[in-house]
């Protein structure tokens, strides 16, 4: 396993709805992993269990403003970091770096740099990719796993036959052109991500961070990394999902929640009912009357998830 260490900046100030002083809010914290640098939040008190947050496309940690109150004040500690591509220290340029095993590996140094022997792991849209794939690989550093709109990628590789999915993952294909997405979205992520769902403070927030140095052109590496090294994977998947049953060495067996919105743009209701298929142990599926903006839009929702799952309490199944 690839070597970390943790490196911390202090600076401190309440944040929004934490119960406790300013001593608990670490601001401009960091971690490195093989010469790259990642930038993290971290709250809530220092004895508490673990929640590390996986951001999504085209969002970064800041997606979670809203969430990390409801879990602090319940009593966790909650780490939200820019993956790579998002941190200015942590733009790698060759696609290569980009790979699963590249991303899923930055987790568990966070993890280990904390340190914390086993953490809750939440994730949404590709920071839910990320996620499954860590309780795939390391289902021992993990006490639980909570993925906001993201489906199993096998249920995600089955959906792809069916014209709805096909429909909304359009854009997948659209940016693996070289530049051209870069510089139109530059001038329009705001607009698409208002469309979708994200109110303007948020939508513009992100947009605007998105016109960085290095930013647009290291979240789309994660969608050509993907063109490059998952067609195959995706291509077995396919033809296994269309032959056997979802026995074999891929189910999760970390407990799982599966929270996902019925209104979400991007990811369709046949790859979320079909992800039960693909986690052998404790599964609870959340649909919620929601698009895909989960984190931002339904932080309430999300967080008595999360909570659900970290304290092992039954939760409700139905719309919300």
């Amino acid at each position: 396993m690839a070597h970390s260490w943790w490196k911390r900046k202090v600076r401190t100030r309440p944040l929004s709805g934490c119960p406790w002083g300013a001593e608990y809010i670490r601001l401009v914290e960091y971690f490195t992993r093989a010469g790259l640098t990642f930038d993290v939040t971290d709250s809530g008190p220092t004895d508490g269990e673990v929640i590390i947050l996986l951001h999504g496309w085209p969002q970064d940690r800041h997606a979670f403003d809203r969430l990390i109150p409801l879990l602090t004040a319940a009593g966790y500690r909650a780490l939200a970091f820019d993956q790579r591509g998002y941190s200015p220290g942590a733009q790698p340029k060759p696609l290569a770096a980009y790979a699963m095993a590249e991303l899923v590996e930055d987790v568990i140094a966070l993890a280990d740099a904390v340190p914390a022997e086993r953490v809750h792991l939440v994730g949404h849209d590709w920071g839910g990719a990320v996620a499954w794939a860590v309780a795939e690989r390391f289902p021992d550093k993990l006490a639980s796993l909570t993925v906001l709109s993201t489906p199993h990628p096998r249920a995600m590789a089955a959906a792809w036959q069916h014209p709805e999915q096909l429909a909304k993952s359009w854009y997948m294909l659209a940016f693996q052109a070289p530049v051209l997405p870069e510089l139109v979205l530059r001038s329009t992520l705001g607009i698409v991500l208002r469309r979708s769902g994200l109110d303007a403070e948020d939508a513009d927030g992100y947009a605007a961070r998105f016109r960085r140095p290095g930013r647009a052109s290291g979240g789309l590496a994660w969608y050509r990394a993907m063109g490059l090294s998952e067609v195959k994977h995706l291509g077995k998947s396919l033809r296994r999902n269309a032959t056997t049953d979802s026995g074999g060495d891929s189910l999760i067996t970390v407990p799982t929640t599966f929270v996902w919105g019925n209104q979400d743009v991007a990811l369709g209701r046949h790859a979320a009912t079909e992800t039960a298929r693909w986690v052998s142990g404790d599964y609870r599926f959340v649909e919620l009357e929601a698009g895909h903006w989960l984190p931002e839009t339904r932080p309430h929702d999300v967080a008595s998830a999360i909570l659900h799952r970290t304290r092992g309490e039954r939760a409700p199944r139905g719309n919300g």
